[in-house]
Protein backbone atom coordinates (compact mmCIF):
# COMPACT_ATOMS: atom_id res chain seq x y z
CA UNK A 1 0.00 0.00 0.00
CA UNK A 2 1.35 3.72 -1.40
CA UNK A 3 1.93 4.82 2.63
CA UNK A 4 0.27 7.79 1.94
CA UNK A 5 -3.22 5.61 1.66
CA UNK A 6 -2.82 4.53 5.00
CA UNK A 7 -5.85 5.65 7.09
CA UNK A 8 -5.70 8.28 9.85
CA UNK A 9 -7.11 6.50 12.99
CA UNK A 10 -9.78 8.90 14.01
CA UNK A 11 -9.32 7.78 17.80
CA UNK A 12 -11.58 10.38 19.17
CA UNK A 13 -11.83 10.55 22.64
CA UNK A 14 -14.51 12.91 22.85
CA UNK A 15 -17.02 12.21 19.95
CA UNK A 16 -19.72 14.01 18.32
CA UNK A 17 -21.94 14.49 21.12
CA UNK A 18 -19.77 16.62 23.11
CA UNK A 19 -18.93 18.85 19.77
CA UNK A 20 -22.09 19.13 19.58
CA UNK A 21 -22.83 20.37 22.96
CA UNK A 22 -19.45 22.80 22.21
CA UNK A 23 -21.36 24.17 19.08
CA UNK A 24 -24.41 24.29 20.43
CA UNK A 25 -23.15 26.79 23.05
CA UNK A 26 -22.43 29.19 20.45
CA UNK A 27 -24.48 31.75 18.97
CA UNK A 28 -24.34 33.42 15.39
CA UNK A 29 -23.30 36.95 15.63
CA UNK A 30 -22.77 38.23 11.72
CA UNK A 31 -20.54 35.75 9.47
CA UNK A 32 -19.29 34.74 12.54
CA UNK A 33 -19.73 32.46 15.74
CA UNK A 34 -19.13 33.95 18.94
CA UNK A 35 -18.36 31.15 21.47
CA UNK A 36 -15.94 29.88 23.87
CA UNK A 37 -13.72 31.77 22.37
CA UNK A 38 -15.56 35.09 21.97
CA UNK A 39 -14.46 38.99 22.76
CA UNK A 40 -15.68 38.69 25.76
CA UNK A 41 -12.97 36.34 27.04
CA UNK A 42 -9.95 38.20 25.68
CA UNK A 43 -7.73 39.08 28.21
CA UNK A 44 -7.47 43.11 27.93
CA UNK A 45 -3.36 42.80 28.28
CA UNK A 46 -3.25 40.65 25.23
CA UNK A 47 -2.74 41.90 21.60
CA UNK A 48 -5.38 42.09 19.12
CA UNK A 49 -3.08 43.02 16.57
CA UNK A 50 -1.81 39.59 15.30
CA UNK A 51 -1.94 37.86 11.55
CA UNK A 52 -3.26 34.77 11.06
CA UNK A 53 -1.08 33.06 7.65
CA UNK A 54 -4.21 30.84 5.65
CA UNK A 55 -3.41 28.19 3.63
CA UNK A 56 -5.68 26.26 1.28
CA UNK A 57 -4.93 23.68 -1.34
CA UNK A 58 -7.04 24.67 -4.58
CA UNK A 59 -9.31 26.52 -6.36
CA UNK A 60 -10.99 23.74 -8.06
CA UNK A 61 -13.13 23.01 -4.76
CA UNK A 62 -15.44 26.00 -4.81
CA UNK A 63 -16.12 26.20 -0.54
CA UNK A 64 -12.37 27.50 -0.04
CA UNK A 65 -12.55 30.62 -1.80
CA UNK A 66 -16.51 31.16 -1.70
CA UNK A 67 -16.79 30.20 2.02
CA UNK A 68 -13.76 29.31 4.13
CA UNK A 69 -11.77 31.97 3.17
CA UNK A 70 -14.15 34.85 3.96
CA UNK A 71 -15.67 33.35 6.61
CA UNK A 72 -12.19 32.99 8.45
CA UNK A 73 -11.08 36.61 7.62
CA UNK A 74 -14.44 38.13 9.08
CA UNK A 75 -14.30 35.63 11.97
CA UNK A 76 -10.39 36.82 12.82
CA UNK A 77 -11.28 40.60 12.67
CA UNK A 78 -14.72 40.26 14.52
CA UNK A 79 -12.41 38.69 17.46
CA UNK A 80 -9.43 40.90 17.53
CA UNK A 81 -11.42 44.32 17.49
CA UNK A 82 -10.22 44.78 13.40
CA UNK A 83 -6.85 44.68 14.14
CA UNK A 84 -5.87 40.95 13.37
CA UNK A 85 -4.98 40.30 9.67
CA UNK A 86 -5.26 37.04 7.91
CA UNK A 87 -2.44 36.74 5.26
CA UNK A 88 -4.02 34.47 2.60
CA UNK A 89 -2.00 31.73 0.00
CA UNK A 90 -3.89 29.14 -2.37
CA UNK A 91 -1.60 26.99 -3.46
CA UNK A 92 -3.95 26.00 -6.69
CA UNK A 93 -3.20 21.90 -6.35
CA UNK A 94 0.35 22.07 -6.32
CA UNK A 95 2.35 21.50 -3.29
CA UNK A 96 5.77 22.57 -4.36
CA UNK A 97 3.81 25.77 -4.80
CA UNK A 98 2.37 25.59 -0.73
CA UNK A 99 5.80 24.12 0.83
CA UNK A 100 7.22 28.12 -0.71
CA UNK A 101 4.11 29.49 0.31
CA UNK A 102 4.30 27.91 3.80
CA UNK A 103 8.15 29.25 4.05
CA UNK A 104 7.29 32.42 2.87
CA UNK A 105 4.98 32.57 6.06
CA UNK A 106 7.07 31.35 8.21
CA UNK A 107 9.93 33.92 6.94
CA UNK A 108 7.51 36.76 7.62
CA UNK A 109 6.90 36.00 11.36
CA UNK A 110 3.25 35.07 11.37
CA UNK A 111 1.83 34.53 14.61
CA UNK A 112 0.06 31.25 13.51
CA UNK A 113 -0.26 28.96 10.48
CA UNK A 114 -3.79 27.33 9.45
CA UNK A 115 -2.61 24.86 6.74
CA UNK A 116 -4.91 22.64 4.59
CA UNK A 117 -2.29 20.73 2.98
CA UNK A 118 -2.36 19.78 -0.70
CA UNK A 119 -0.21 16.64 0.54
CA UNK A 120 -0.05 16.00 4.34
CA UNK A 121 3.26 13.82 3.80
CA UNK A 122 4.98 16.84 1.78
CA UNK A 123 3.68 19.80 4.19
CA UNK A 124 5.74 18.11 7.34
CA UNK A 125 9.31 19.57 6.80
CA UNK A 126 7.32 22.76 6.69
CA UNK A 127 5.52 22.12 9.90
CA UNK A 128 8.76 21.40 11.58
CA UNK A 129 10.25 24.34 10.35
CA UNK A 130 7.54 26.67 11.98
CA UNK A 131 7.90 24.80 15.06
CA UNK A 132 11.16 25.78 14.96
CA UNK A 133 10.02 29.60 14.38
CA UNK A 134 7.87 28.46 17.60
CA UNK A 135 4.87 29.36 15.33
CA UNK A 136 2.16 27.12 15.92
CA UNK A 137 0.45 25.63 13.09
CA UNK A 138 -3.13 24.13 12.98
CA UNK A 139 -4.25 21.93 10.22
CA UNK A 140 -7.90 22.90 8.54
CA UNK A 141 -9.98 20.38 6.97
CA UNK A 142 -6.85 17.99 6.26
CA UNK A 143 -4.81 16.27 8.66
CA UNK A 144 -1.25 17.12 7.84
CA UNK A 145 2.09 15.25 9.09
CA UNK A 146 4.91 16.82 11.54
CA UNK A 147 4.19 18.62 15.02
CA UNK A 148 0.41 19.86 14.08
CA UNK A 149 -0.38 21.63 17.39
CA UNK A 150 -4.73 21.03 16.20
CA UNK A 151 -6.62 19.58 13.90
CA UNK A 152 -10.03 21.16 12.61
CA UNK A 153 -12.16 19.76 10.34
CA UNK A 154 -15.30 17.17 10.15
CA UNK A 155 -15.98 13.77 11.25
CA UNK A 156 -14.50 12.45 8.17
CA UNK A 157 -14.98 8.62 8.52
CA UNK A 158 -18.44 9.79 8.79
CA UNK A 159 -18.11 11.23 5.38
CA UNK A 160 -17.89 8.20 3.96
CA UNK A 161 -20.44 6.39 6.22
CA UNK A 162 -23.00 8.60 5.25
CA UNK A 163 -22.38 8.83 1.40
CA UNK A 164 -21.57 4.48 1.57
CA UNK A 165 -25.52 3.90 3.86
CA UNK A 166 -27.04 6.51 1.31
CA UNK A 167 -26.10 4.01 -1.82
CA UNK A 168 -27.14 1.00 0.42
CA UNK A 169 -30.28 2.86 1.23
CA UNK A 170 -31.24 3.69 -2.85
CA UNK A 171 -30.25 0.38 -3.82
CA UNK A 172 -32.67 -1.24 -1.12
CA UNK A 173 -33.72 -4.91 -2.07
CA UNK A 174 -31.32 -5.44 -4.95
CA UNK A 175 -28.37 -4.40 -2.75
CA UNK A 176 -26.32 -7.22 -2.61
CA UNK A 177 -26.37 -8.25 -6.46
CA UNK A 178 -25.68 -4.24 -7.50
CA UNK A 179 -22.66 -3.48 -9.05
CA UNK A 180 -21.10 -0.19 -7.83
CA UNK A 181 -17.98 1.86 -9.27
CA UNK A 182 -15.93 3.42 -6.47
CA UNK A 183 -14.47 6.71 -7.60
CA UNK A 184 -12.01 7.54 -4.26
CA UNK A 185 -9.81 10.98 -4.39
CA UNK A 186 -6.52 11.91 -3.99
CA UNK A 187 -4.26 9.13 -2.37
CA UNK A 188 -2.12 12.26 -0.94
CA UNK A 189 -4.74 13.73 0.87
CA UNK A 190 -5.27 11.64 4.14
CA UNK A 191 -9.13 12.72 4.08
CA UNK A 192 -9.58 10.20 1.11
CA UNK A 193 -8.59 7.43 3.11
CA UNK A 194 -11.18 8.06 5.83
CA UNK A 195 -13.85 8.79 3.58
CA UNK A 196 -12.75 5.08 1.75
CA UNK A 197 -12.87 3.67 5.12
CA UNK A 198 -16.35 4.95 6.12
CA UNK A 199 -17.98 3.87 3.10
CA UNK A 200 -16.28 0.36 3.28
CA UNK A 201 -17.71 -0.07 6.51
CA UNK A 202 -21.52 0.13 4.97
CA UNK A 203 -20.69 -1.12 1.53
CA UNK A 204 -18.56 -4.22 1.94
CA UNK A 205 -20.66 -7.52 2.43
CA UNK A 206 -24.43 -5.31 1.28
CA UNK A 207 -22.76 -4.67 -2.56
CA UNK A 208 -20.84 -6.11 -5.64
CA UNK A 209 -18.06 -3.40 -5.36
CA UNK A 210 -16.70 -4.42 -9.52
CA UNK A 211 -14.39 -1.59 -10.07
CA UNK A 212 -12.74 1.03 -7.76
CA UNK A 213 -10.22 4.32 -8.74
CA UNK A 214 -8.31 6.53 -6.98
CA UNK A 215 -8.57 10.03 -8.39
CA UNK A 216 -5.45 12.16 -8.80
CA UNK A 217 -5.63 15.23 -6.96
CA UNK A 218 -9.37 15.04 -7.23
CA UNK A 219 -9.53 16.01 -10.67
CA UNK A 220 -12.99 16.03 -12.48
CA UNK A 221 -11.12 15.17 -15.59
CA UNK A 222 -9.58 12.26 -14.16
CA UNK A 223 -12.80 10.67 -12.44
CA UNK A 224 -14.47 11.10 -16.18
CA UNK A 225 -11.55 9.08 -17.86
CA UNK A 226 -11.70 6.30 -14.80
CA UNK A 227 -15.74 6.12 -15.48
CA UNK A 228 -15.43 5.52 -19.35
CA UNK A 229 -12.85 2.60 -18.27
CA UNK A 230 -15.81 1.00 -15.71
CA UNK A 231 -18.35 1.64 -18.20
CA UNK A 232 -16.00 -0.24 -21.04
CA UNK A 233 -15.42 -3.36 -18.54
CA UNK A 234 -18.38 -3.16 -16.90
CA UNK A 235 -21.14 -1.89 -18.92
CA UNK A 236 -23.11 1.14 -19.14
CA UNK A 237 -26.54 -0.44 -17.84
CA UNK A 238 -25.02 -2.42 -15.27
CA UNK A 239 -23.74 -0.10 -13.01
CA UNK A 240 -26.25 0.02 -10.01
CA UNK A 241 -24.78 2.74 -8.46
CA UNK A 242 -21.60 5.36 -8.31
CA UNK A 243 -20.18 6.39 -5.10
CA UNK A 244 -18.43 9.32 -5.64
CA UNK A 245 -16.12 11.08 -2.82
CA UNK A 246 -16.73 14.28 -3.67
CA UNK A 247 -18.98 16.88 -6.11
CA UNK A 248 -16.69 17.44 -8.74
CA UNK A 249 -16.13 14.03 -9.54
CA UNK A 250 -19.64 13.44 -9.00
CA UNK A 251 -20.44 15.50 -11.89
CA UNK A 252 -17.98 14.54 -14.20
CA UNK A 253 -19.34 10.60 -13.76
CA UNK A 254 -23.09 11.94 -14.26
CA UNK A 255 -21.79 13.39 -17.58
CA UNK A 256 -19.97 10.44 -18.89
CA UNK A 257 -22.91 8.11 -18.03
CA UNK A 258 -24.81 10.51 -20.17
CA UNK A 259 -22.79 10.59 -22.65
CA UNK A 260 -22.78 6.61 -22.72
CA UNK A 261 -26.53 6.49 -23.55
CA UNK A 262 -27.79 6.13 -19.75
CA UNK A 263 -30.90 8.15 -19.51
CA UNK A 264 -32.16 5.96 -16.06
CA UNK A 265 -29.24 7.25 -14.30
CA UNK A 266 -27.87 5.04 -11.23
CA UNK A 267 -27.36 7.08 -7.63
CA UNK A 268 -24.23 8.77 -7.28
CA UNK A 269 -22.83 10.10 -4.41
CA UNK A 270 -21.07 13.31 -3.60
CA UNK A 271 -19.98 15.41 -0.98
CA UNK A 272 -19.68 19.30 -0.55
CA UNK A 273 -22.64 20.29 -1.17
CA UNK A 274 -21.47 22.42 -4.34
CA UNK A 275 -24.37 25.19 -5.70
CA UNK A 276 -23.89 22.91 -8.83
CA UNK A 277 -24.38 19.48 -7.20
CA UNK A 278 -27.41 20.28 -4.90
CA UNK A 279 -28.55 21.75 -8.08
CA UNK A 280 -28.40 18.31 -9.78
CA UNK A 281 -29.99 17.08 -6.57
CA UNK A 282 -32.74 18.56 -7.05
CA UNK A 283 -33.30 17.58 -10.87
CA UNK A 284 -32.51 13.90 -9.42
CA UNK A 285 -29.44 13.09 -11.28
CA UNK A 286 -27.38 13.11 -8.34
CA UNK A 287 -28.61 11.24 -5.29
CA UNK A 288 -27.16 13.14 -2.69
CA UNK A 289 -23.94 14.77 -1.26
CA UNK A 290 -22.63 15.40 2.09
CA UNK A 291 -23.02 18.47 3.38
CA UNK A 292 -20.24 19.98 5.63
CA UNK A 293 -21.71 23.11 7.51
CA UNK A 294 -18.25 25.41 6.39
CA UNK A 295 -19.74 27.94 8.69
CA UNK A 296 -18.50 25.87 11.83
CA UNK A 297 -15.64 24.62 10.58
CA UNK A 298 -14.09 27.93 9.48
CA UNK A 299 -15.14 30.04 12.52
CA UNK A 300 -13.88 27.34 14.90
CA UNK A 301 -10.83 27.40 12.96
CA UNK A 302 -10.54 30.88 13.59
CA UNK A 303 -11.47 30.91 17.00
CA UNK A 304 -8.46 28.17 17.74
CA UNK A 305 -5.78 30.29 16.31
CA UNK A 306 -6.81 33.66 17.89
CA UNK A 307 -6.82 31.31 21.59
CA UNK A 308 -3.70 29.68 20.57
CA UNK A 309 -1.62 33.27 19.72
CA UNK A 310 -3.34 34.92 22.68
CA UNK A 311 -2.91 32.30 24.93
CA UNK A 312 -6.03 31.74 26.33
CA UNK A 313 -5.56 27.77 27.20
CA UNK A 314 -9.11 27.55 28.56
CA UNK A 315 -10.57 28.78 25.43
CA UNK A 316 -8.87 26.60 23.52
CA UNK A 317 -9.09 23.32 24.96
CA UNK A 318 -13.09 24.01 25.13
CA UNK A 319 -13.22 24.12 21.23
CA UNK A 320 -10.79 21.14 20.68
CA UNK A 321 -12.15 18.70 22.69
CA UNK A 322 -11.77 15.73 20.34
CA UNK A 323 -8.60 13.81 19.77
CA UNK A 324 -7.42 12.23 16.78
CA UNK A 325 -4.33 10.44 15.46
CA UNK A 326 -1.87 10.84 12.54
CA UNK A 327 0.92 9.07 11.80
CA UNK A 328 3.48 11.40 12.96
CA UNK A 329 1.35 12.11 16.30
CA UNK A 330 -1.00 10.81 18.09
CA UNK A 331 -3.56 12.56 20.74
CA UNK A 332 -4.10 15.53 18.31
CA UNK A 333 -6.59 18.10 19.88
CA UNK A 334 -9.15 18.24 17.18
CA UNK A 335 -12.78 19.79 16.62
CA UNK A 336 -15.09 17.49 14.56
CA UNK A 337 -17.54 18.86 13.24
CA UNK A 338 -20.65 16.84 12.39
CA UNK A 339 -21.79 16.64 8.77
CA UNK A 340 -25.10 15.71 6.89
CA UNK A 341 -26.72 14.09 3.77
CA UNK A 342 -28.09 16.46 2.05
CA UNK A 343 -31.14 15.22 -0.63
CA UNK A 344 -34.23 16.52 -2.11
CA UNK A 345 -35.72 16.37 0.89
CA UNK A 346 -33.83 18.61 3.16
CA UNK A 347 -32.10 21.09 1.22
CA UNK A 348 -34.26 23.94 2.86
CA UNK A 349 -33.41 22.74 5.93
CA UNK A 350 -29.23 22.45 5.32
CA UNK A 351 -28.16 24.80 2.48
CA UNK A 352 -30.50 27.30 2.50
CA UNK A 353 -31.36 27.15 6.34
CA UNK A 354 -27.94 27.69 6.93
CA UNK A 355 -27.04 30.70 4.07
CA UNK A 356 -24.92 28.41 1.77
CA UNK A 357 -27.02 28.93 -0.87
CA UNK A 358 -30.36 30.74 -1.60
CA UNK A 359 -33.47 29.19 -3.14
CA UNK A 360 -32.72 31.90 -6.11
CA UNK A 361 -28.99 30.41 -6.47
CA UNK A 362 -30.41 27.25 -6.71
CA UNK A 363 -33.58 27.27 -9.05
CA UNK A 364 -32.26 28.98 -11.56
CA UNK A 365 -34.77 28.23 -15.17
CA UNK A 366 -33.03 24.86 -15.56
CA UNK A 367 -34.08 23.87 -12.14
CA UNK A 368 -37.46 25.94 -11.60
CA UNK A 369 -40.19 23.21 -12.21
CA UNK A 370 -37.81 20.70 -10.78
CA UNK A 371 -37.57 22.87 -7.71
CA UNK A 372 -41.54 23.41 -7.24
CA UNK A 373 -41.85 19.59 -7.59
CA UNK A 374 -40.23 19.44 -4.17
CA UNK A 375 -41.59 22.82 -2.79
CA UNK A 376 -38.83 24.76 -2.99
CA UNK A 377 -39.68 28.10 -4.38
CA UNK A 378 -38.30 31.40 -4.24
Amino acid sequence: MNPRTTPISTAVRRRVTLLTATLSALTLAGCGVVGAAGEDARPATRSDDITVGLLLPDTDTARFEKFDHPLIEQRVASLTDQQGEVVYANAGGSSTRQSEQFRQMVADRVDVILVNAVDSEAIAPDVRRAKQADIPVIAYDRLAEGPIDAYVSHDNELVGQVQGRALVNALGDDAEKSKVVMMNGEPADPNTALFKKGALGELNGRVDIVRAYDTEKWLPEVAAENMRKAIAEVGAGNVAAVYSANDGMAGAVIKTLQDAGVTDLPPVTGQDADLAAVQRVVAGTQYMTVYKPFLQEATGAAEMAVAKVQDRAIQFDALARDRVDGSTRRDIPAMLVPVTALTRENIEDTVVGDGVWTVRDICTEPYAAACAEIGLTP
